[in-house]
């Protein structure tokens, strides 16, 4: 549920440490492994209206089954859910946002397998190939997505594109080059493109070279990669690197010019395609960038007739790689039926069916009812996400901290400002990275 792992609701430390602390405390059947009673803590990292739709949700289940979840919300999940493994103060459920963060807890022996508790067969049949792996552990299946974000979008402005003969979605990436060609070719500009983001600004940067390994060379490497397996700085990065200068970096390719990227703001970058005439036809960011906040108001009204998107396309037209994310349930209390029935629930297609309407969800199962949610828009985003051939986790968001969230946002902001080659910001994150 959560936009990103950088994208989130402010607390203070001592709002976090009483939250917390009322919410995993032991009495009353609190969260931890020895928890036997029907009331059980659930921990998770998304705030807000989220936080809000998802209590009155859950809680609507939770009354028909005669159990009390407690829960346990907090922008600073990682560093917590750690606090509380290395405590032993666990909940009895947690939602991950990280995979990496789950698989060194389940590393540890603090998750529970969860071939014995889920149907496996209904969630193979379900889910997309690559999303339940990214919830596996040296073969196991310690937490599955209970929500997901894709990232591979483009969004463009229906109107003007419609009024431009721009009517066909690319459906190969040869084709996307080609239409960002004929844009430029017609004076347009074709892409806009920010990666501001205050004390976490590049991201958005690591975002496409994530995308571009995704669709040049599929899962395998793309995962190789990420898990060090083959060196950041290995060739087929650089070429993708030479592949974001031809379409956003070269001049005329993007609104404002390169100069102006490490300091348009991700979130409202895109607007400018809404202007007359459009500031640019293309904006690539993940499906959050549909909800309230980002896109202009007038806009927003009139999603179905405003907003056009598109998937990231693959090599070849039957090729549907995706990027994204989300946020993965995995079980402390092994031995409680209640969590139990809580992490069934979490998984299921009447948690998926429940929670489409809110309009902000996307659910990872395919058989979700896509006529739930609320648009078209939204439809379509699911519709992207079932039609996945293959889907990885946010690369970054795997990596060690001190590269996916630190040299790689930095290298990224570096280079595309100009200060450094492509090459050079590579092998700095490799030289960055732990030993």
């Amino acid at each position: 549920m959560q936009i990103r792992s950088t994208v989130r609701f402010g607390l203070t430390a001592g709002a976090v440490a009483l939250l917390t602390a009322g919410c995993l405390s032991s009495g009353g059947g609190g969260g931890g492994s020895n928890n036997t009673s029907s009331t059980i803590s659930l921990m998770y990292g998304f705030t807000g209206n989220q936080d809000k739709d998802f209590q009155k949700v859950v809680k609507a289940w939770a009354s028909k089954n005669n159990i009390t979840v407690k829960f346990a919300p907090s922008p600073d999940f990682n560093n917590l859910i750690n606090t509380k493994v290395a405590g032993n103060q666990l909940p009895d459920v947690a939602m991950f946002p990280q995979p990496g963060i789950m698989a060194s807890i389940a590393e540890k022996g603090k998750l529970a397998d969860l071939s014995s508790v889920l149907d496996m067969n209904d969630l193979k049949t379900n889910f997309v190939p690559g999303e339940l792996e990214a919830g596996q552990v040296n073969g196991k299946q310690y937490a599955v997505l209970a929500s997901a974000n894709i990232k591979s979008i483009v969004y463009y402005p229906k109107k003007a594109a419609s009024a431009a003969g721009i009517t066909t979605p690319p459906a190969t990436f040869d084709d996307l080059l080609a239409l960002s060609q004929k844009i430029k070719a017609t004076g347009a500009t074709p892409w806009c493109f920010g990666i501001e983001n205050g004390s976490a600004t590049g991201w958005p940067a690591t975002d496409w070279v994530e995308n571009l390994m995704l669709i040049d060379y599929g899962s395998d490497v793309y995962n190789q990669w990420v898990q060090h397996k083959i060196p950041f700085n290995d060739p087929k990065v650089l070429a993708v690197t030479d592949q974001i200068q031809k379409l956003l970096l070269d001049p005329g390719e993007v609104n404002g010019g390169r100069k102006s990227i490490a300091s348009n703001n991700f979130g409202t970058a895109g607007n400018v395609m809404f202007n007359t005439p459009p500031g640019c036809y293309m904006y690539r960011q993940g499906n959050f960038l549909a909800q309230p906040g980002f896109f202009p108001t007038k806009v927003l009204a009139d999603v179905d007739n405003t907003i056009g998107v598109f998937p990231m396309p693959g090599k070849t037209a039957d090729s549907h790689p995706v990027e994204g994310g989300g946020d993965m349930a995995g079980l402390f209390s092994k031995d409680n039926p209640s969590a139990k029935k809580l992490m069934k629930y979490l998984t299921s297609k009447e948690f998926g069916d429940a929670m489409a309407p809110l309009g902000w969800y996307l659910s990872p199962r395919k058989d979700v009812d896509t006529t739930k949610y609320p648009n078209k828009l939204t439809q379509q985003f699911a519709q992207i996400n079932n039609a996945a051939t293959e889907f990885v986790f946010d690369g970054s968001d795997q990596m060690p901290g001190a590269v996916g969230s630190g040299s790689f946002w930095k290298e990224m902001v570096t280079w595309i400002s100009g200060g450094e080659t492509a090459k050079q910001a590579l092998d700095n994150i490799e030289a960055s990275w732990p030993k």
